[in-house]
């Protein structure tokens, strides 16, 4: 019903904690009950406590056993635990809760800021930010293991705080008054040595700093140089790159701390930490990075078949020579050793999982900015005069055309100063469907497997963001009429690609809302459409049985726009009377009142003007149906509405519900009522 609207992306949560200690996996902690773990707390010995804790965090992964604790009152139980004098029960108490916020949702992360778990929190995050600066001098390290407890513990911490200042305004509140800021930009800086902690710390800088202008006073010089300083680290690893993008991320959300006479080189040093994430090939990493795990497990499975052999040879002489009882030292260490309690490495997956988490936030970062308030001319022109304005920009979508990235509602003179700053190609190639070979690599391989859902949503990230962009363009903008014929080819590749219309309702909703979007764009510059009636009715049929009613209210959008440009053709009218056949049964049967009324609206489209339209409507009896469905309609709206629908879809719909009256009215001045 009119035209679509952009979508805003909140970055979700963390999940649970991945490795640590408490992810050790002791035997059979899951069949402890909840209260007698609970008394381990308040044990006198910090090992017993540190297991508890461990068995907890495990435990709480496990939605079903959330409730359990949660009436025992495990905030309340944990909390001081964060200010242990163990500096390892410090760690599993902070990880149990972080798992707890990150399992329990909006609803336990509520229930924790209301036990107060943000004042042990709080005091927690402050005194690792000083012990930071002393641990540099005198670390505070396991001899066995050379962990380093204070920034484990700020890691854990500050998942902690990013899951809860996610779900809950006043941990956001908290983290303001209680002058949070300083001491998380204190962990940033240790990202030349500690990458991982410094990710946590964006991510959780990225959740605080969006829609909270609260915070931006304490957004000084000072604190900016931390952030430009991370912007500008040249690292290559992939995380360096998500943490590159995060931050990128977290300087949009302050952009009005930024002088106009800087916001120009800032959005353009954004836009190129962004091009750098979205110009490397992920499928490629993953084939590269599957082929150096190989690699690496071979030459340790050769070296320790080299280590046993020795360990043979002394075991051997230790017998003949000295006639003693030796255990053999491979037995020892594995029995000592608690990293082999621990799970693996795995440092290729984990820069694979940072590509595509980057490549992700980059998208719907791009997304947020097409949907952000329109800058002022000042600003775009200094943007689009920045000697970096090319860092973003790439070749053109196809030979002889391109895409150009216009923000909404710019004036002339901006709109022509941003004319040469073209959409990247690379943005486009992010829609394809991932390589083949990467994904058959997933497929077989357990512990890889997860990444195909993130390839996909990388995929669904760039169709949304063509959808932003293809809103806030004009034609001229998009380049030409040619350039918008290559691209809905594109998509209509993607969606007749196989030989079933694709299942997965987010790729299905992403590529429709493109297509919705382009179609509009099209036909509102007479630009001839590609699809044929053929595969739009294919299209339709299928969507419209889609579980999800934003991909019905999609294909109705679309089969509405492209059938009243058809009904400008000649000797159309049967392909008429289809979509009008299919568009009444979805008005009529349609169990979603929004997709109803997206319905009716279509039909109002397409049956507004043209000759091969009004044919079709007399033969598909189009005026006397609509004419007994009005007050089925009407008798929907009053039903169904309030309880079902928000206050903008109920505005729509009571606009469709008046311009049914009209178009019935307007049916019966043709003079087309049958006798």
């Amino acid at each position: 019903m009119g035209k679509s609207r952009a979508r805003r992306f909140r970055r979700p949560a963390l999940g649970p904690a991945g490795t640590g200690q408490h992810q050790r996996g002791e035997p059979g902690p899951e069949e402890e009950p909840a209260a007698e773990l609970l008394d381990k707390l308040q044990h006198p010995s910090a090992e017993v406590r540190e297991y508890a804790c461990a068995s907890i965090s495990k435990l709480l992964q496990q939605k079903h056993v959330i409730p359990a604790f949660l009436q025992r009152d495990v905030v309340r139980c944990l909390g001081p635990l964060l200010m242990d004098h163990s500096l390892a029960v410090r760690e599993t108490a902070a990880g149990a809760l972080r798992n707890l916020s990150a399992c329990g949702g909006f609803e336990v992360c509520d229930d924790m800021v209301t036990s107060d778990i943000m004042t042990p929190l709080v005091a927690l995050l402050k005194e690792c930010s000083t012990e930071l600066d002393a641990n540099q001098l005198s670390p505070k390290k396991c001899r066995e293991t050379n962990k380093n407890y204070v920034e484990d513990i700020a890691n854990e911490a500050i998942n902690l705080l990013w899951n809860i200042c996610e779900c809950n305004n006043t941990a956001v509140y908290i983290f303001n008054k209680e002058g949070c800021l300083e001491a998380v930009l204190h962990y940033m800086k240790k990202f030349s040595t500690n990458v991982d902690l410094a990710i946590s710390v964006a991510n959780c800088l990225q959740a605080v700093t969006e829609d909270n202008p609260d915070l931006l006073s304490s957004f000084n010089a000072s604190a900016q140089q931390v952030l430009e300083t991370v912007l500008l680290c040249p690292e290559s690893t992939m995380k360096h790159v998500l943490l590159r993008t995060l931050i990128a991320g977290t300087i949009w959300n302050i952009k009005d701390t930024i002088p106009p006479g800087s916001l120009g080189s800032m959005v353009n040093a954004i836009l190129k930490i962004f091009s750098e994430s979205l110009a490397i090939d992920a499928g490629e990493t993953i084939i590269r990075m599957n082929e150096a795990e190989k690699n690496r497990l071979k030459l340790a499975v050769e070296a320790e078949t080299e280590e046993n052999m020795s360990d043979v040879v002394d075991n051997c002489v230790l017998s003949e020579d000295d006639n003693m009882e030796e255990i053999p030292k491979g037995k020892l260490r594995r029995e000592n050793d608690v990293s082999d309690l621990l799970p693996s490495d795995k440092w290729e997956l984990k820069e694979v999982t940072a590509l595509l988490t980057a490549q992700q936030t980059a998208l719907e970062i791009i997304v947020n900015m097409c949907c952000s308030e329109d800058p002022s001319d000042d600003e775009w022109e200094e943007l689009s005069s920045s000697d970096e304005s090319d860092l973003f920009m790439e070749n053109s979508y196809n030979e002889g055309g391109g895409l150009l990235m216009t923000p909404l509602c710019l004036s002339d003179e901006v709109h022509s100063a941003f004319l040469n700053n073209l959409i990247p190609k690379k943005i486009l190639e992010k829609t394809a469907f991932p390589n083949s070979v990467a994904l058959d690599i997933c497929m077989h391989n357990p512990s890889w497997k997860p990444l195909i859902k993130k390839l996909n949503a990388v995929q669904c990230r760039a169709l949304t963001c063509l959808h932003s962009i293809l809103l806030v363009s004009d034609v001229d903008c998009l380049g030409g009429a040619s350039a918008l014929q290559s691209l809905a080819q594109h998509l209509s590749q993607l969606i007749f690609s196989k030989t079933e219309l694709p299942a997965d309702t987010e790729f299905l909703e992403a590529v429709t809302s493109a297509l919705r979007a382009l179609l509009q764009t099209m036909a509102s510059k007479n630009i001839s459409q590609c699809m044929t009636p053929e595969q739009l009715l294919a299209l339709c049929e299928a969507g419209i049985h889609s579980s999800n009613a934003s991909v019905r209210v999609n294909v109705v959008s679309i089969l509405g726009i492209s059938g009243s440009v058809l009904a400008k053709g000649q000797d159309t009218a049967e392909t008429l009377k289809m979509i009008g056949k299919f568009l009444l049964e979805v008005a009529m049967k349609e169990s979603s009142l929004v997709v109803a009324g997206e319905a009716l609206d279509a039909l109002f489209d397409v049956f507004a003007d043209g000759k091969e339209a009004e044919k079709a409507a007399v033969q598909i009896k189009l005026l006397p149906t609509l004419k007994e469905f009005q007050p089925v309609f009407r008798t929907r709206m009053r039903k169904e509405g309030k309880g079902q629908c928000s206050t903008d879809q109920l505005c729509v719909l009571d606009n469709v519900r008046m311009n049914l009256r009209r178009f019935i009215a307007y049916q019966e001045t043709l003079g087309k009522t049958p006798t």
